[in-house]
């Protein structure tokens, strides 16, 4: 390494030559970047929540949509109307109507599954065992009487009301569904120049968690062009502060920018995605590639004296920091490594190019800095002198380091004992942190997506889906199959009928259970029986009988018990107040038998056997809009969802709602051969959440004791090991314990907060260690150590502290939330980790200066 530094330090122009060949590759990658926010993606492809998500999404044909929300305003009150008509008068259905034929002309909207008031059926009764399906709005209302009517007939259906009009008749709401989600952002721009140009007096909101996740994207696009920027910037005018020399302090932004360029850009070349997390790794990256070259370069400023070679200088300052320099980068990029043990693929990209980065930063650190140093000229070192001098005869940060280093070994069984109680209260908030997330809360509350939800989760039963999925799976009995068959083959026999040609063997599979296409071989009997004579068919018959026997059993949700249990449940989730309002075949059951008999709510119940099912829901594909059943049920009847609404996408709320489906199932167990999961992007979110907390405790914890293991192998003793790692552990669970009690919810960029707490806490103890084991070394005096250290190590660990703290401000006016959390994060990380080395580390070593300094030397009791 030193002939590294040498050849840096004698050959700058060729460490800048290849620094700059470096960025331009990087650069070069930047156009071909891609951009995704889909929390679906944080699990991996292969996972079974995210395969059967989305084969409950292909099998009963369900898309993402966006949710377009009409509110009915009076200009006069210049609030939300009370009035009883409320959206139901002929202006705003209008307004409705117009607005939904225009979202029917988007590119990108599956037009015939969008649903508005103008394009469902209204179900009423023609006559008795006759029903008619007509549009609800076929045309525009023009007068309040029509609009009236309409009313009147949403109300009467359960499908329909509080899901496209609200229970209160202030609101209407159009869902429109999409090819791809990844183009959620661009049709809602679309749907609000329409809504702006029609000038309507109503208020229009749109939501719904694909247009947030995109609107997110495109947002953190922008974001990330001036969030690392703008904390560059201020933690230039802070080091400026500090250092009063613009050529010396340009060295470490250069090489931050460079490091988050080559890092962005090799994760662009190697075909990544920027994810929510990998949007933060130039963020991530400023304060931990600066925190080094600060090292550095205050040190260096504080050696430097006017007539010396500045080579030599830079030279023996980084050669005699390069070892706590080593053990930090490795210590750090271990922290953001071992968040690949996640089983989470965004989170896996970001800890291995943070990793990456930070590794890059230190090989830049021991090349990039000398190299520029040793080319500062005369001119810029003496100026950096005279703001040397001029800072030392007004010394605020050495009168506060002296202040205390006189607290920390003055006091030092007291601070043990108070950080030992605050430890404790930490550990009490740990036990109250909440997990939850919602992509929703990813924007301020004053954003229009935030308001949006808002509103319409206020006025419907609610714009947030999940699903209940009910699979039968039941298999054919192929031996008892079989034998029937073969029984009736028999029976011809003795009758001198030959029809073996029908006989058909079925292979059974494990416990002689398997699967079989009845329909097609139905089919094939009824083509068969063509070429039969009168007797052969009257066996053939049989068996088709048989089969159609066997396949009406097959067919779960035709089968009135089952559509009982559904209802049941759907009763039960109603009284819960977890649920807003949920959907199900039952409800389509319930709605047209209804009509088919009096058209009067005490007909409003299920058939009473499978056959009238079936001739309900055939009854029901006579309408506009015939492939909604499918929706409900799949079409071999086999499996069925119910559809539930929720006021909220918050993760605890879905799983409020799972835990109790769950003990309703305990209570009420499923009927035989039926299954129950879930499906839909609320439970998704469950699941990602609930991988990231596993995976994030187990790679902080393996992180943890590999650290552990590199510092009692950095310093060669176990104390000394078990004392770095001190500020970490305090660190963290300072500021999880904080979390806790603020009730902040514990989410993604808190989760991954912890690998940059670990990173730069143990940063500050490595220093300080390493510092204080060489001074006392050379000194043999444990007083003279401690004032050695508050002097020019402590300015180096107090001015990376406050660089580190205010240069992230900016983000506190960022418009995301994950970014303002990482800003207000990052600042109390520096600050914490750094009063805690500073207070905690001198404080253990004055009460424990037996064990510690087995050297020969003057041990002081007391530092005063």
């Amino acid at each position: 390494m030193k002939r590294v530094i040498e050849f840096s330090i004698n050959k700058p122009k060729t460490i800048y030559a290849l620094v700059l060949l470096f960025v331009a590759i990087a650069l070069s990658q930047f156009p071909f970047i891609k951009i995704d926010t889909d929390p679906e993606n944080m699990l991996p492809s292969d996972s079974p929540a995210r395969i059967f998500h989305n084969q409950v999404k292909e099998k009963f044909q369900l898309h993402d949509a966006i949710v377009v929300g009409a509110v009915y305003f009076d200009k006069e009150s210049g609030k939300e109307s009370g009035q009883d008509a409320g959206i139901y008068n002929p202006q705003s259905l209008t307004d409705i109507y117009q607005l939904t034929k225009q979202i029917l002309t988007i590119e990108g909207v599956i037009a015939p599954d969008l649903m508005s008031i103008s394009e469902v059926d209204n179900i009423s009764q023609q006559g008795e065992g006759s029903i008619r399906f007509e549009w609800m709005m076929r045309n525009a209302p023009e007068t309040l009487s029509q609009a009236e009517n309409i009313k009147h007939n949403i109300t009467r259906l359960p499908l329909l009301f509080d899901t496209l009009v609200s229970q209160d008749h202030q609101a209407a709401a159009i869902y429109v569904p999409i090819k791809n989600k990844d183009e959620s952002y661009r049709i809602a721009e679309q749907i609000r120049a329409f809504i702006a140009n029609a000038d309507s007096k109503d208020q229009y909101y749109i939501t719904g968690l694909p247009v947030a996740e995109d609107q997110f994207g495109y947002e953190m696009f922008i974001q990330m062009g001036i969030a690392a920027p703008m904390a560059g910037l201020m933690i230039f005018i802070v080091m400026w502060l500090f250092f009063r020399n613009v050529a010396l302090i340009t060295a470490p932004m250069m090489m931050a920018m460079v490091v988050v360029l080559i890092t962005m850009g090799a994760l662009i070349g190697m075909g990544f995605t920027v994810h929510i997390m990998s949007s933060m790794i130039a963020i991530f990256l400023m304060p931990i590639a600066v925190v080094d070259s600060v090292h550095i370069m205050s040190e260096f400023s504080d050696r430097y004296r006017p007539g010396q070679d500045a080579k030599k200088v830079i030279n023996e300052v980084v050669s005699h920091l390069f070892k706590p320099m080593l053990f930090t980068t490795l210590t750090s990029s271990v922290g953001f490594i071992a968040l690949m043990l996640t089983p989470i693929p965004p989170v896996q990209i970001f800890g291995a190019f943070i990793g990456f980065g930070i590794v890059l930063a230190f090989v830049l650190t021991m090349t990039f800095i000398p190299a520029y140093v040793a080319r500062m000229s005369d001119k810029q070192l003496t100026a950096l002198q005279a703001v040397q001098h001029q800072a030392d005869e007004s010394p605020r940060i050495e009168r506060v380091l002296t202040a205390i280093g006189r607290i920390a070994t003055g006091n030092g069984r007291v601070l043990i004992v108070g950080f030992i109680a605050l430890f404790a209260v930490s550990i009490v908030g740990v036990t109250k942190i909440q997990i939850n997330d919602n992509p929703v809360n990813w924007f301020k509350a004053d954003h229009e997506i935030r308001i949006a939800d808002k509103v319409l989760n206020n006025h419907f039963a609610g714009t947030y889906d999940a699903y209940l999925v009910f699979d039968d799976n039941r298999k054919i009995d192929a031996t008892r199959l079989n034998k029937q068959v073969a029984d009736i083959v028999t029976d011809a026999n003795k009758q001198g009928i030959d029809i073996s040609q029908l006989f058909f063997e079925i292979k059974p599979g494990i416990d002689g259970i398997a699967e079989f296409d009845i329909n097609e071989r139905i089919a094939e009997l009824d083509d068969a029986l063509f070429d039969l004579s009168d007797e052969q068919a009257k066996y053939a018959a049989q068996i088709i009988a048989l089969l159609e026997t066997e396949n009406a059993q097959q067919k779960a949700f035709l089968q009135p018990e089952n559509l009982h249990y559904i209802a049941d449940l759907q009763a039960y989730l109603a009284t819960t107040g977890l649920v807003g309002k949920s959907n199900s075949l039952a409800d389509v059951v319930k709605t047209v038998h209804r009509e088919l008999r009096s058209g009067k709510d005490v007909d409003y119940t299920l058939t009473a056997n499978p056959n009238a099912t079936a001739q309900v829901l055939l009854q029901y594909q006579s309408s506009h809009r015939p492939q909604d059943l499918w929706h409900f049920v799949s079409k071999d009847y086999r499996s069925s969802v119910i559809w539930l609404q929720l006021s909220s996408g918050d993760n605890q709320d879905m799983s409020a709602v799972m835990a109790s489906i769950t003990a309703y199932v305990d209570k009420n167990p499923l009927p035989s051969g039926l299954t129950l999961n879930y499906a839909g992007k609320a439970y998704i979110n469950v699941v990602w959440q609930d991988a990231m907390v596993a995976g994030m405790l187990n790679s902080l914890v393996s992180a943890f004791f590999t650290v552990f293991v590199m510092m009692i192998v950095l310093f060669r003793s176990i104390s000394w090991g078990a004392l770095a790692m001190l500020p970490l552990t305090f660190t963290v669970t300072l500021m999880y314990g904080m979390i806790g009690w603020v009730g902040k919810d514990y989410d993604m960029p808190i989760a991954v907060l912890s690998a940059l707490t670990l990173g730069l806490s143990v940063d500050f103890a490595i220093h300080f260690i390493d510092r204080t084991r060489d001074i006392y070394n050379e000194s043999g005096s444990f007083k003279t150590t401690m004032n050695a250290m508050f002097a020019e190590p402590g300015r180096a660990i107090g001015r990376n502290a406050v660089v580190i703290a205010i240069g992230f401000t900016p983000l506190l006016a960022a418009p995301l939330v994950p970014y303002i959390t990482v800003g207000i994060f990052l600042a109390s990380i520096m600050a914490i980790s750094a009063l805690v080395t500073l207070l905690l580390l001198p404080a253990v070593m004055t009460v424990a200066q037996n064990l510690l300094f087995k050297t020969k030397g003057q041990l002081d009791e007391r530092y005063l």
